[in-house]
């Protein structure tokens, strides 16, 4: 599976300054995202995205030890087309239920959370350990994360987050991607050291739920420069953003 290696970034950027099309960035060689349908990295032989709630498109099936032992941050991207039917919980994985009924410790996130579980289970082959409330921490006031999760017998830690703008006819701007990314990076680096011992995570993970293409793309330059003026700042944490398209105004 490939890495997106932010040293691409310099070239992304001119590229777009050029007005670049889409058969520009491929001629670069830049990967636009992986084929559905493909092996799982963790689980050889596993078609993805497996079948479920929605369709699935883009970047599905990367995650295995090029990944997992990689230096360098790096992202990727996907797609979730919810049709017209909007929210259906029968269609749901038995852990995307269970997120559901658990419920969430506040806030209006539960939707996204569940997005982000189903991503990870359908692409990635994930297990559920535990959800948002379940998670045991050093101080119950300190920082917490969304969901626990194993990925190729590595405990994972999922923080959740949407990329939105109110009202959504106006553009998600870059200084909001920053702003977001910043707060929430830094965020899991305090959750990650506040999990109990029973409960600490191997890698931390943020699954930005996105409203549309043009948020997505700002989440992606927003990460890019945060990195370019501090190449710490992601740390080891992996970067999923995911797309929603079709019904899916409850969400937001």
């Amino acid at each position: 599976m490939h890495i997106r290696n932010f040293g691409w970034i310099a070239l992304v950027l001119a590229l777009v300054a050029c007005g670049s099309n889409a058969d520009e960035f491929q001629d670069a060689g830049l990967d636009a995202g992986s084929d559905a349908g493909v092996d799982a990295g963790g689980d050889e032989g596993t078609q993805v995205p497996l079948p479920g709630w929605g369709e699935i498109s883009g970047e599905c099936g990367e995650l295995d030890d090029d990944e997992w032992l990689a230096d360098s941050p790096f992202d990727f991207i996907n797609h979730i087309d919810l049709g017209t039917a909007g929210f259906v919980y029968d269609e749901l994985s038995p852990g995307g239920k269970e997120v559901y009924d658990d419920g969430n410790l506040g806030g209006s996130s539960i939707h996204s959370e569940i997005i982000a579980y189903e991503m990870l289970y359908r692409c990635e082959l994930a297990e559920l350990l535990k959800t948002e409330g379940e998670i045991i921490y050093q101080d119950t006031g300190g920082k917490k994360t969304d969901i626990l999760l194993l990925i190729d017998e590595r405990k994972v830690g999922v923080s959740v987050t949407r990329a939105f703008h109110y009202p959504p006819t106006e553009p998600y701007t870059l200084e909001e991607g920053e702003n977001l990314l910043r707060s929430k990076l830094d965020d899991i680096s305090f959750s990650a050291a506040n999990a109990s011992v029973e409960d600490a995570w191997e890698r931390s993970m943020l699954h930005v739920i996105a409203y549309n293409e043009q948020s997505a793309e700002n989440i992606t330059l927003a990460l890019a420069q945060l990195l370019a003026e501090d190449p710490d700042v992601q740390d080891q944490t992996i970067v999923v953003v995911t797309v929603t398209d079709g019904d899916d105004g409850f969400v937001y």
